[in-house]
């Protein structure tokens, strides 16, 4: 790949299984190592089945659906979306998810650069 990092293709981004989920994987597609130092773009994948247990995070999300359709809570409320659908999950919010259909979900979620401190609750 030439020094000039400004355009990724789908072939360069590498997924991983996370590990405190059940199913969801993640791939980044943007952040300050390909000279970004503001915004990080991820791309998970709930697998059907899949859940993510209760957590916070010190970091704000904001997200969009790709595909599937799939629940999220946030604080005491839990949202079906769907893509083409929203969301802002605010920084120390408790939240989750969890795919009880038969299709995988897709999402792009935006972050800010920097460390996260990701708490599960228990």
């Amino acid at each position: 790949m030439p020094d000039d990092h400004r355009i990724r293709h789908s072939d360069d981004i590498e997924y991983e299984q996370v590990e405190a989920a059940d199913g969801l994987s993640k791939g980044v597609l943007i952040n300050e190592t390909h000279g970004a130092p503001n915004v990080a773009i991820r791309r998970f994948v709930l697998a059907a089945g899949g859940t993510v247990p209760e957590h916070t995070n010190e970091i704000e999300h904001e997200q969009y659906v790709l595909e599937g359709e799939y629940v999220v809570g946030i604080e005491d409320t839990e949202y079906t979306v769907s893509a083409g659908d929203s969301l802002h999950i605010p920084a120390g919010a408790v939240h989750w998810y969890r795919n009880p259909g038969e299709e995988d979900g897709a999402f792009i979620c935006a972050v800010p650069t920097g460390d996260d401190d990701i708490q599960l609750v228990e």
